[in-house]
């Protein structure tokens, strides 16, 4: 997975992920990219700033506290080990993989678990990141190979170049996770939310 910063015509600037960049390139000129603001389908690539995976880690952990912090309100939700937000970042070298996926329960029983205490405001806030987290979910089933328990594995062959590098998602153990970080190995937890049927 890769991500890049778009403009689009009307100067409106926005994020999207796509598989590699052949795939942008595919949807830019198929006019299938809009711009989240305006619609327009002129879009092109917005100039960014290269960033280290190290500043990748420290957006997750950011998003990761403020996903604390939106469970720590709603009693009945899981809070997620590691969420990765959608990071400014420039094209990495290689897709990082994606471990173990984190339930979570129904974006509609969150909102509705929600205390009393919330305005609208925020409630629509926290509305929004859950079908932004469900907009994850399918960015990486479309984009993505799934490699169950085989994660871990699959990860170290990416990373030591003994298989050709693709995003992949799946579940590891928290061994698996640790013993990864310590390799070196880019990878990042994000909560898994939960198909439904409307």
């Amino acid at each position: 997975m890769i991500l890049f910063a778009l403009r689009c015509s009307a100067d409106h600037q926005f994020e999207a992920w796509f598989r590699n960049g052949a795939a942008y390139d595919e949807q830019a000129a198929g006019h299938q990219i809009a711009c989240p603001i305006c619609g327009d389908t002129v879009v092109g690539k917005a100039p960014m700033a290269p960033r280290i995976a190290k500043g990748v880690a420290k957006a997750a952990d950011r998003a990761r506290e403020q996903a604390e912090a939106v469970a720590a309100n709603a009693p009945s939700m899981t809070p997620p080990a590691a969420p990765a937000a959608p990071a400014t970042a420039a094209q990495l070298p290689l897709p990082a993989p994606i471990p173990a996926p984190v339930p979570l329960p129904n974006a509609a029983d969150v909102v509705a678990a929600l205390p009393p205490s919330l305005n609208d405001a925020q409630r629509e806030a926290v509305a929004e990141v859950m079908r932004q987290l469900t907009e994850v979910r399918r960015s990486v089933e479309k984009n993505c190979d799934y490699v169950g328990d085989r994660f871990a594995e699959e990860a170290r062959r990416i990373h030591y170049g003994e298989t050709d590098p693709r995003g992949i998602y799946g579940e590891a153990s928290d061994e698996e996770v640790s013993e990864l970080h310590e390799e070196g190995v880019t990878f990042h937890r994000i909560p898994w939310i939960p198909r439904t049927d409307s």
